[in-house]
C-alpha cells in the first residue's frame, strides 16, 4: 500500500526564500487541515543544519502525527569546475545526514544532475553526474538512506533547467549509476518519478514510468503545465533567468494533463509500495485538500 505525503509548493517561497513563514507554521497548518501520513521537507526550509535544530524539527513533525519520508536536496553536479562539483557532493552528503536524522531508516533523499549549462556537453555532463552520485552511495549505505534521482525541471534558485530534464539524458544517467552498483548497493539508488516534469520536457510520462517502473523509490504528484497559449519554444527562451519560468503553472492534482488513473495502474503493476508526495499549486490549502482527496481516491481504487 502506498502512503501519501504533502509538500507545500504553495508556500515554498514564503518558507524557503522570503522567510515570511516558518517550517513550523507549515507543520501546524498541515496538522490542522491535512489528513496525510507524511510531510516532505526541502533543504531551504531548514532554519539550521545544527544537529539540535534538526532534532527539534524532527520532533515537531512526529508530534504532529506525520512521518518525514522524502527530503528535497538540489545538488548541482554538472558544474564545469571540478572543485565546485566536489563542494556540491559534500553539500549533498550533508543533506543526506539531515534526511537520515529527520526521516530515519529508508528515507529518500533527492539527488539531481544539476543545471544544463550551454558550455557543458551531454557526454561530459553525464560522466560528471554519474561519478558524483557514485561517490555518495557508500554514505547512503552507512546512513540507510535511498538516493532518489528526480526527472526534475528546475530548482527555484537556478538559472538553467535540469541537465537531465529530457528523458533520454535522465535514463542515461540512471542506467549509468545503476549499472555500476554492486548487489549490496542496488537498493541505495533509484528514481523519484515526477510525471509533470516529463510533460514539461516534452516526454510521455507513462513512457518514462514504463522505463523506470522497477526503480521508482518515491514520487511527486502534481499537475504542472504550460500556461494557456504558451509553447515549449517560449519556455526554452526563458532559460538563463532565476527560478521557475512564469510560463508554467501548478494546479490541483487530477485536473491537469497527467493521466493518474493509468499512472497508478502502472505503479500497482510494478509492485510499487512507497510514498507519493503532493506538490500542489499556488492557491493555498484548499487546493492541497482537493489534491489529497483525489490521490486518496486513486489509492483506494488501485491499491485497495
Amino acid at each position: 500500500m502506498i502512503r501519501i505525503a504533502c509538500y507545500p509548493k504553495c508556500f515554498e517561497y514564503e518558507i524557503g526564500l522570503h522567510h515570511t513563514m516558518t517550517v513550523y507554521d507549515w507543520i501546524a497548518m498541515a496538522r490542522a487541515e491535512l489528513p496525510a501520513e507524511g510531510l516532505e521537507m526541502y533543504e531551504r526550509f531548514l532554519p539550521s543544519t545544527d544537529r539540535g535544530e534538526v532534532e527539534r524539527l524532527r520532533d515537531a513533525i512526529r508530534e504532529a502525527g506525520f512521518a518525514m519520508p522524502m527530503f528535497i536536496a538540489s545538488p548541482d553536479l554538472a558544474q564545469p569546475d571540478a572543485s565546485a562539483r566536489q563542494r556540491a557532493v559534500e553539500h549533498q552528503a550533508a543533506m543526506m545526514r539531515v534526511a537520515a536524522q529527520l526521516g530515519g531508516p529508508g528515507v529518500v533523499c533527492r539527488v539531481l544532475s544539476g543545471q544544463c549549462r550551454p558550455e557543458v556537453s551531454r557526454e561530459q555532463g553525464v560522466e560528471w553526474v554519474v561519478e558524483c552520485i557514485l561517490q555518495l552511495v557508500p554514505l547512503a549505505r552507512e546512513l540507510d538512506v535511498v538516493l532518489g534521482m528526480e526527472n526534475h525541471y528546475k530548482d527555484s534558485q537556478w538559472l538553467y533547467p535540469e541537465f537531465a530534464l529530457r528523458m533520454d539524458v535522465f535514463l542515461e544517467i540512471v542506467d549509468g549509476v545503476a549499472g555500476r552498483l554492486g548487489p549490496a548497493d542496488r537498493g541505495r539508488f533509484g528514481v523519484q518519478y515526477d510525471p509533470s516534469n516529463a510533460i514539461i520536457a516534452g516526454d510521455d510520462p507513462l513512457e518514462l514510468l514504463e522505463a523506470v517502473a522497477g526503480q521508482v523509490v518515491s514520487m511527486h504528484a502534481s499537475d504542472r503545465a504550460l500556461r494557456p497559449g504558451v509553447t515549449r519554444e517560449q519556455l526554452a527562451q526563458a532559460e538563463g533567468a532565476l527560478g521557475y519560468a512564469p510560463l508554467l503553472q501548478h494546479g490541483v492534482v487530477g485536473q491537469g494533463m497527467n493521466d493518474y488513473d493509468r499512472i497508478f495502474a502502472a505503479l500497482k503493476q510494478a509492485g510499487y509500495h512507497g510514498w507519493v508526495s503532493i506538490e500542489d499549486g499556488l492557491n493555498g490549502m484548499e487546493d492541497m485538500r482537493r489534491s489529497l482527496a483525489f490521490l486518496e481516491g486513486m489509492r483506494a481504487k488501485h491499491f485497495g
